[in-house]
């Protein structure tokens, strides 16, 4: 898609889709469900910065997705550095111009251990990474959204911050921390015309979920696939969720099609939570 320079020198492309000649900052854009939501940004016509620490991962994802170099900017940032998150949100807007929208991807899992056998600094780095850091980011783009009166924030939660998973005492405070900075943030930004949303995904196919069941699977005395079932059993469609599926949710809330829709908390979870 042929792209336009702004006054400034920003590059703005220009595309069809429902996300036409927006701006979409994802942060941990490098791998996995952030490689799969900035696709689906792609798919909807928008422009894509992927944030985060691994620069590699971050510079073959923008190859494989926009080899022609005009729609993706890789962007190398830490999001528990308040400063480093500023400088790298001021990149994106030189070199793209703005951002439209926010997706708050960024996480790591953290132990799989009960409280009293978690050492402290892996506790607190997934509340850092996971919920902090997600303020970091969302504090960084704010400014600019107020001013112009629009934006969409899309923060990536998990059915973890609403229901028990044994083991898990850290990352489940961070995404049930997210459910409350969601719904504060929507009613603070609503009257400038920003919006801000969780979504809630249930356990996503991939590396990191296999990691979980076998950590779990081993500090209770089961095997992988026992534990994979128990929690397989609370699903209706009895399957896991796919990074699509997630992915699809993540560009609709970023759209004009859920132009009245904030403070939500949308489940993704193949009917584990339904609350």
């Amino acid at each position: 898609m042929p792209a336009s320079v702004t006054p400034n020198g920003a590059r703005v492309v220009r595309s069809d889709g429902a996300l036409a000649g927006r701006v979409g900052l994802i942060t941990g854009g490098g791998r996995g469900l952030g490689t799969e939501i900035a696709s689906a940004l792609l798919d909807a016509g928008a422009a894509v910065a992927v944030l985060g620490r691994d620069t590699g991962a971050l510079a073959a994802t923008c190859a494989a997705l926009d080899p022609t170099g005009e729609r993706m900017l890789p962007v190398t940032a830490d999001v528990r550095d308040a400063d480093g998150v500023v400088r790298a949100v001021d990149r994106v807007r030189s070199e793209l111009g703005r951002v439209d929208v926010l997706v708050n991807n960024s996480g790591i899992a953290g132990p799989t251990a009960p409280l009293w056998e978690s050492e402290p600094q892996e506790w607190r780095a997934a509340v850092e990474t996971n919920l902090v850091g997600a303020a970091h980011c969302t504090r960084a783009v704010l400014p600019d959204m107020i001013d112009r009166r629009s934006g969409s924030v899309v923060f990536i939660g998990s059915m973890t911050g609403k229901r028990p998973l044994w083991g898990r005492t850290s990352y489940a405070a961070s995404k049930t921390g997210l459910i409350g900075l969601v719904r504060t943030l929507a009613a603070e930004t609503g009257p400038f015309g920003i919006r801000v949303n969780l979504v809630s995904p249930g356990p996503i196919e991939g590396e990191r979920i296999d990691r979980v069941l076998r950590a779990q699977a081993a500090t209770r005395g089961i095997t992988a696939i026992e534990a994979r079932s128990e929690m397989l059993d609370d699903s209706p469609l009895g399957r896991l969720v796919r990074p699509a599926d997630v992915a699809a949710v993540v560009a609709f809330l970023a759209g004009d099609g859920a132009a009245a829709i904030t403070g939500e908390d949308v489940n993704v979870s193949a009917g584990i939570v339904m609350y």
